[in-house]
């Protein structure tokens, strides 16, 4: 045969083993796999692989909710026992008959005292009334009490203990001399907890999101996005997205005309309608967060005859991981935070924050309280300069690099359900998804805050995610057990039926539960944001997040 021949003959062959090995590829890479989790259902799907956003894609007609993946452990197994709290009798229709915070007293347990000792302690009784001033017979009420210092930069919280017939308990360490005085906060009434209780169990959302999809000609089409099918309000079928590595689900109804793999984009949608006239009433502002009257509830604290410190602090180890957490976990005196597990150390200069963190590789993932921690330092540290990596700042991911040193701060928020500006989906990483990309080591520290984006829907969602966080980090400290993993618990700030205090309360609750035998570090942003006599704020003033920081170097750096 003439060579030429010979040479179109072995092209062909070729061309036709290229299309068949195209073929394959296609093949593999759109059947589904039948290796990750899906939730039961009698649907057919026809799922798309995405590798850039590590999610599937499908499309059904289902309204069947998501269960629960099976690698809960066993601390978030029982719902109805971790998030207890003592039932509110009645249908709270009757508004003058909830707990108020005008006729609602206390006063000093036991004989009134000119001083006690330093390093004693106090107790309150508080007396939950009506509005008609009738006391109440049963508990349930959130109330909020703090001890606090007379220059307002000092205080403590205190414990309150519900005794379930209208009385509570408030008990205080003392640990400072000098002045103090008790100051008691009605944020909810058992009524009002009665209605968040319900809401957040029984609604699948209180807001939904929007999903934009874009068609190979550039046009766009927006739908309603959710964590279930039903609260997309989709009337007809909706795209499922599942996270390949946690194997969460995200929903969203399907657009006229173009396909479910079409999605490029998400934000915030809206709020829904999901309280009464009356519910409304009992979450209304002029009795959610109010301070009780005072009464006689000023001390004086005296350092003991054997005593030579004005303030009660026991020998603490040095922070390290796996630290039991003590109640209180802390308190402020003179604005700064006395850690009362731990050994916290201040942080006070450029110098003093770069020698800790020189050599460190620091990756938070979460939301915006914890993206405080990287402006802080960002803001105070000259040297650590934004590295722009062209991505929505709601989102990130945002850098920080000083290379001199050897330091990289990361932070990126988590993903679904994120309340954010519009942001492309594949800028949507699931913390599952990063932690285990991650190889760690003695130079690598894990930041996690997560909770305010879990408020609006039933805690079962967020058990989900935590689930699959604690696999994830359960799977990096085994390959790498010097790796740092610090976790933030929710602050205090909002005060309504999306994002109300009793609801961060539980979500802490989940987060201490989802996270315990593993050798984690916590910083109790609760604690450090419910100490003061500062208003609530969902993101603490400059005060707050500096001593937060400086507990977070106190674990990097104990020493």
């Amino acid at each position: 045969m003439h060579p030429f021949m010979e040479q179109v003959k072995g092209y062909k062959i070729l061309t036709v083993g290229l299309a068949f090995l195209v073929w394959v590829l296609y093949f593999m890479t759109s059947w589904p796999d039948s290796t990750v989790y899906r939730p039961p259902g009698p649907y057919h799907a026809i799922t798309f692989v995405s590798n850039a956003t590590g999610v599937t894609t499908s499309t059904h007609r289902t309204t069947q909710s998501p269960s629960i993946l099976k690698s809960l452990p066993e601390e978030l197994a029982n719902l109805t026992h971790l998030l207890s709290w003592p039932p509110t009798p009645g249908d709270g229709r009757d508004f003058l008959a909830s707990t108020s915070p005008q006729t609602s007293t206390f006063h000093l347990r036991g004989p009134a005292q000119a001083t006690y000792d330093l390093g004693g302690s106090l107790e309150v009784v508080l007396v939950a009334k009506d509005h008609r001033g009738r006391p109440k017979t049963h508990g349930g009420d959130l109330f909020r009490a703090k001890l606090l210092g007379p220059d307002l930069t000092t205080g403590v919280p205190g414990d309150v203990q519900d005794l379930e017939n209208g009385t509570y308990l408030l008990s205080f360490h003392l640990l400072w001399a000098g002045r103090a005085q008790v100051r008691v906060w009605l944020i909810h009434s058992s009524e009002a907890v009665g209605v968040l209780r319900r809401i957040w169990r029984e609604k699948g959302a209180t807001v939904n999101f929007r999903g934009y999809f874009r068609g190979p000609t550039g046009a766009e089409e927006i739908a309603v996005c959710n964590v279930d099918p039903s609260s997309t309000g989709a009337k007809g079928p909706t795209c499922q997205y599942q996270d390949v590595v946690s194997g969460e689900l995200w929903f969203c109804a399907q657009p006229p005309t173009l396909p479910c793999n079409s999605l490029v984009g998400h934000s915030s949608g809206s709020y829904l309608k999901v309280t009464t006239q009356q519910e409304e009433a009992l979450l209304g502002w002029n009795v959610t967060d109010k301070l009780l009257p005072p009464g006689k509830s000023r001390i004086e604290i005296k350092v003991t005859a054997t005593g030579n410190s004005s303030l009660a602090l026991s020998p603490r180890p040095p922070c390290h991981p796996g630290l039991p957490a003590p109640r209180p976990s802390g308190f402020y005196h003179r604005n700064v935070w006395h850690s009362l597990a731990c050994s916290g150390r201040s942080f006070p200069t450029e110098d003093s924050i770069l020698g800790c963190l020189t050599g460190r590789i620091v990756h938070m993932m979460g939301d915006s309280t914890l993206r405080q921690w990287w402006e802080y330092l960002r803001d105070t540290v000259s040297s650590l300069k934004p590295v722009d990596l062209h991505a929505t700042y709601q989102v990130g991911p945002l850098m920080l690099v000083d290379t001199s040193k050897g330091i990289v701060l990361h932070w990126r928020a988590h993903s679904w359900p994120l309340r954010s500006k519009r942001t492309p989906v594949a800028s949507l990483h699931s913390v599952a998804q990063e932690l285990r990309g991650l190889a760690g080591g003695p130079h690598t520290v894990v930041v996690l805050g997560l909770g305010a984006h879990f408020t609006t829907f039933p805690p079962t969602i967020f058990v989900q995610r935590l689930a699959g966080i604690r696999e994830a980090v359960t799977a990096l400290l085994a390959r790498e057990p010097h790796t740092l993993v610090v976790i933030k618990l929710a602050n205090t700030g909002y005060k309504s039926v999306y994002g109300s205090d009793w609801l961060t309360l539980q979500v802490n609750r989940l987060l201490r539960a989802a996270f315990a035998g593993l050798r984690v570090a916590f910083v109790d942003a609760w604690e450090m944001t419910s100490s003061l006599a500062l208003p609530d704020n969902i993101h603490p003033g400059k005060l707050i997040v500096r001593n937060e920081v400086d507990l977070l170097l106190s674990f990097i750096c104990p020493s």
